[in-house]
């Protein structure tokens, strides 16, 4: 069985967090000849998938993109001042005091991005669901079932900041708009396999900050649908959607959400054209083993690699 710090790669907790469609991208990845690739997440949020496929080298290089200023911040401190980063985390208490401080930063425009890195990490570990602009954990006044601490586990948390900046060399961070992102910086990057998470058509506004409205998310999708790299992209099952992405190849499946109302909903998978799409699991109900299994079916067995260890 895995362990927690090899499940989970990423220090944040996210909103529809993607950590569990990661198996089922290593698979796309296996089937259609894409190991070793340069992996690009324009919407990075917690970059559960692309540090997943980083450290088990399915991928060469990860390029994490996110236009919300916190969490570029995050992302650039994580690589640039991990020590400073860790340092906060273990040296500053969790309470109900410190969680208003940390969430007025956020307000603040004149800021470093240090400071804002960690009022990031702070709040999301301590606010409901990971979300920022959300309520504290257990409350104000701290009456309720979990406390304010119940995910500040900081050891571990630690370990997975120092893992991802040991492998800072291999990571490209940006805080793009993803129109402009893929207007321009995904075309310098070779080799690319895309994954595209935007925000949900419709719990968006409820979950994050730069959320879409209509026209933002019909100009993604005109934008995918004429790149020439191989792609995916997950969102929510909205007639809207559909037709924004009608004629590419397809899947639907249920995800439990990670945000605070804890329901499952229906998601639909885009492929690009031409690609090769695992049919015989769901990408949220890849069995533990199951990628494995495949891998050493796909691969001859003097290669070694992916080397899929813990760094």
């Amino acid at each position: 069985m895995a362990t927690p710090e090899r499940r989970y790669s990423s220090p944040l907790r996210y909103p529809g967090g993607k950590g569990k469609v990661a198996s089922y991208i290593k698979l796309v990845m296996l089937e259609n000849d894409l190991l070793g690739c340069e992996y690009v997440e324009p919407y990075a949020g917690g970059a559960s998938v692309a540090l997943s496929l980083l450290f088990e080298r399915y991928a060469s290089h990860i390029h994490i993109n996110d236009l919300n200023r916190s969490v570029f911040a995050f992302w650039k401190t994580v690589l640039g001042q991990p020590d400073e980063l860790c340092r906060r985390i273990r040296d500053t208490s969790v309470d109900v005091a410190e969680w208003q401080r940390q969430r007025d930063i956020q307000r603040q425009q004149d800021v470093s991005d240090l400071d804002l890195a960690f009022s990031t990490f702070f709040l999301n570990r301590t606010s409901r669901s990971g979300i920022i602009g959300g309520g504290v954990i257990g409350g104000l006044d701290q009456t309720g079932r979990w406390k304010i601490d119940a995910r500040y586990n900081v050891d571990p948390l630690i370990r997975r900041i120092e893992k991802i900046a040991r492998h800072r060399d291999h990571i490209t961070v940006t805080g793009r708009d993803t129109a402009d992102y893929i207007r321009q910086d995904l075309q310098h990057v070779p080799d690319a396999f895309v994954y595209f998470d935007p925000p949900y058509y419709v719990k968006g506004r409820g979950l994050y900050e730069n959320y879409y409205v209509h026209d933002d998310h019909a100009e993604v999708a005109a934008l995918v649908l004429a790149l020439e790299v191989p792609w995916v992209v997950s969102y929510d099952a909205t007639p809207e959607i559909r037709a924004m992405y009608d004629g590419a190849a397809c899947i639907t499946y249920d995800l439990h959400y990670s945000a605070a109302d804890r329901s499952s909903g229906s998601e639909v998978m885009f492929f690009s054209s031409g690609m090769d799409i695992p049919r015989e699991v769901r990408p949220a109900g890849v069995p533990a083993g199951y990628v494995d299994a495949q891998l050493r079916f796909a691969l001859p067995s003097d290669t070694g690699l992916p080397t899929r260890q813990p760094g």
